[in-house]
């Protein structure tokens, strides 16, 4: 490789912080505040180590090894708790914003005849990928930065400096080794919608595996790179060598996704794409059919995905009840209905985190919509007997049955192991109910970010921020004793905990009423905008 592969870079560079600067300024505000505020309500909340000595035990069982990794419960201190609650799932996140951030400026650009036009230009083959590289690791340090000093500025005891380097700095490590990942999909893809599903495939079975490894085998964690970030032991051990690792491999898999780059056609991939039929059948004719042919490929994918992940919940939680059995601090700081055995008391908890993950496909396919009209592709629907009114529905519709069909594989999953694992078996009609009861808040999601892409399309993303603000204040509500009006802010808090509390009925039915208010508002928005091109 030439130096002239990489000439004007740094062009391509600034023209890419400049296309991304919001998106990202908002991705790093909504990563600071939520990181920040949890050791300082811990420490408020646990003021004493005998407090979090008692909250450490209930950390001590494989249901929640398995979802949120291993930490030194032996010196659990307010450092090692804000790590052991928040890095593994901080770094998810900073994970997926990367993938997006790659597949928009290389095979989304490509895509969108961007690249074609910049390549007629004097710069170099390896020019636009190099810039993309340059601008995620940017993002990623500067997180990096934000966040050590952020954390460290906290005057908390056992969150001093080192350790809040070594923090924020493992979030940028997993952001800049999951761009990686995407920048080679990038370049074995034909679509950046197949190199989006491929690098969050790979994430979500990074999270499969460490959580397998780490109730049964940690070589088996070690196999995978969120593994490798549960080795760091924050505010602990404070290891730096899974970081260096992190580092290294994301080194490695640009220089391949590098060199495929420059053995590739432009608006071609390395996956080889099957001839279509000569004429299309009369669904696939039809706007869902349509629809349906092109998320395929990312609706198996994740259907595949959330049976395993809830596969691989129900396969640990028959270990709970021994491991609370006879103890007395444990069941005294978990046991709040007798009536109910430990298992379904852990099960709303499962659930939501399902709920969360299960909610990310459907709004990925409603953003389909504003991604094809971006690709100039919707012209040639609405120059037929297609209305905008119908084209819209016909996302949202797709959207909430994927909605639909994610929760219940995640539930089938999460029954099917659980079933077999716990003494006298576990009632499908419980767990279904349990994750099922979340449907209608994530259509009033779909319905948000229908209302984003109908009036205020360059701000789309943001649904993302209304996702982490969802699982940040319902999964450490409880732990952090927020008050319930915070929780009310997302359709998520209008949720019951089957099975131990009841289901609202008019509650939940108020949620569907309010979606097709959104909806109704959202598709005004959409018939009035110009169509971008």
């Amino acid at each position: 490789m030439t130096k002239g592969m990489f000439k004007n870079s740094r062009l391509l560079f600034l023209s890419i912080v400049k296309r991304e600067k919001i998106q990202s300024v908002f991705w790093l505000i909504g990563f600071t505040f939520f990181t920040v505020i949890v050791p300082v309500a811990l420490n408020e909340l646990y003021p004493t180590q005998q407090d979090r000595d008692a909250f450490a035990e209930t950390m001590e069982n494989p249901a929640m090894i398995a979802m949120a990794g291993k930490a030194d419960l032996s010196n659990y201190t307010i450092g090692i708790m804000t790590a052991h609650q928040m890095l593994l799932f901080t770094a998810i996140l900073v994970g997926i914003m990367s993938i997006f951030l790659v597949t928009r400026n290389t095979r989304g650009s490509e895509e969108d005849g961007r690249l074609e036009l910049i390549s007629s230009l004097p710069v170099g083959r390896l020019a636009n990928l190099h810039a993309t590289s340059l601008a995620v690791i940017a993002v990623n340090f500067i997180l990096a930065i934000v966040i050590s000093v952020s954390l460290s500025s906290l005057k908390i005891a056992t969150v001093d400096f080192p350790g809040s380097l070594l923090y924020g700095t493992s979030l940028a490590a997993t952001g800049i080794f999951f761009a990686s990942i995407a920048a080679l999909f990038a370049q074995i893809t034909v679509t950046s919608r197949g190199a989006n599903s491929y690098g969050i495939a790979v994430l979500l079975f990074s999270y499969l595996i460490r959580a397998i490894g780490d109730v049964s085998n940690e070589t088996v964690s070690a196999i995978s790179p969120l593994g490798w970030l549960t080795k760091t032991e924050v505010y602990g051990e404070n290891n730096w060598w899974p970081v260096i690792l992190l580092f290294l491999s994301a080194t490695i898999v640009f220089l391949f996704a590098s060199y495929l780059n420059v053995r590739r056609d432009h608006q071609s991939g390395l996956l080889k794409v099957k001839s279509g039929k000569r004429h299309a059948s009369k669904f696939l004719r039809t706007p869902v059919g349509l629809v349906v042919r092109l998320q395929r490929t990312a609706i198996i994918s994740w259907a595949i995905g959330m049976l395993i992940l809830g596969a691989s919940y129900g396969s640990v939680l028959g270990d709970l009840e021994s491991f609370f059995e006879g103890s007395d601090i444990l069941q005294q700081f978990l046991i709040n209905n007798e009536n109910y055995s430990l298992v379904e008391q852990f099960l709303p908890m499962l659930a939501f985190v399902l709920a969360i993950i299960a909610a990310i496909p459907p709004i990925q396919m409603m953003l389909r919509l504003l991604g094809e009209e971006k690709k100039n592709r919707m012209e040639h629907l609405l120059g037929r007997a297609v209305s905008r009114q119908r084209l819209f529905l016909t996302y949202f519709i797709a959207a909430i049955i994927n909605a639909y069909i994610m929760l219940s594989l995640s539930a089938i999953g999460l029954w099917s192991l659980g079933a077999l694992s716990i003494a006298g078996g576990w009632s499908f009609s419980t767990v279904y109910g349990a994750t099922i009861i979340y449907f209608p808040a994530i259509v009033v999601l779909v319905a948000i970010t229908s209302l984003l892409i109908g009036w205020l399309p360059k701000y789309s993303q943001l649904i993302w921020l209304i996702v982490i603000y969802t699982f940040i204040v319902v999964y450490l509500g409880g732990l952090l004793q927020l008050p319930d009006w915070v929780e009310r802010l997302t359709p998520f808090g209008y949720v019951p905990e089957l099975p131990i509390e009841e289901v609202n009925y008019w509650l939940q039915f108020l949620l569907v009423i309010t979606a097709c208010m959104i909806t109704f508002i959202s598709i005004i928005g959409y018939r009035k905008r110009d169509i971008q091109s």
